[in-house]
């Protein structure tokens, strides 16, 4: 499948559908983005039942700000909306090839009750425990809100509130 453009308008969306999402913040100037943009192509190619998404950086700044972007190329992962790979730098195509097939092999509702686990709730914490909106959190919602929320096992990404 052709790679997607990705910009403001269609992230939220796009790293929110039922799937993987593999993402890649790059720019025209940038040669270790030039020299790895075929090794994604091609995976895109190969892994047609995954979303590959390009973010120019250069005209999609704000975007890139808000997802923490220092270094290019970066890659982000997210499978089913969670982000699960983020690292800068270009990735040679085996170690690509690895990171979906791992993707795909991982399950997802372990890896929901390990975040459910591990993340802590506190004083700046703005999530509304009290809500329904059509999924089980798998995990009690009876929290002690009198705890640090450092962050600890809980990802930002670039539309975290906190």
């Amino acid at each position: 499948m052709p790679t997607v453009e990705i910009t403001e308008k269609n992230f939220k969306n796009t790293i929110e559908k039922p799937g993987i999402v593999l993402l890649d913040f790059w720019a025209e100037w940038c040669g270790p983005c030039r020299a790895f943009g075929p090794v994604f192509e091609k995976a895109s190619d190969t892994h047609t039942d995954v979303v590959f998404g390009k973010i120019d950086t250069e005209a999609e700044q704000e975007l890139a700000g808000a997802a923490g972007i220092q270094a290019i190329p970066t890659l982000m992962l997210f499978r089913d909306g969670i982000l699960l790979f983020r690292e800068s730098g270009a990735l040679p195509p085996a170690a690509l090839e690895e990171l979906v097939s791992q993707a795909k092999k991982l399950d997802m509702e372990k890896v929901r009750e390990e975040m459910a686990k591990e993340h802590v709730h506190g004083p700046g914490c703005d999530h509304d425990h009290d809500h329904d909106h059509g999924h089980d959190h798998a995990h009690d919602h009876a929290h002690d809100h009198a705890h640090d929320h450092g962050g600890a096992g809980h990802v930002h990404g670039p539309n975290c509130k906190h």
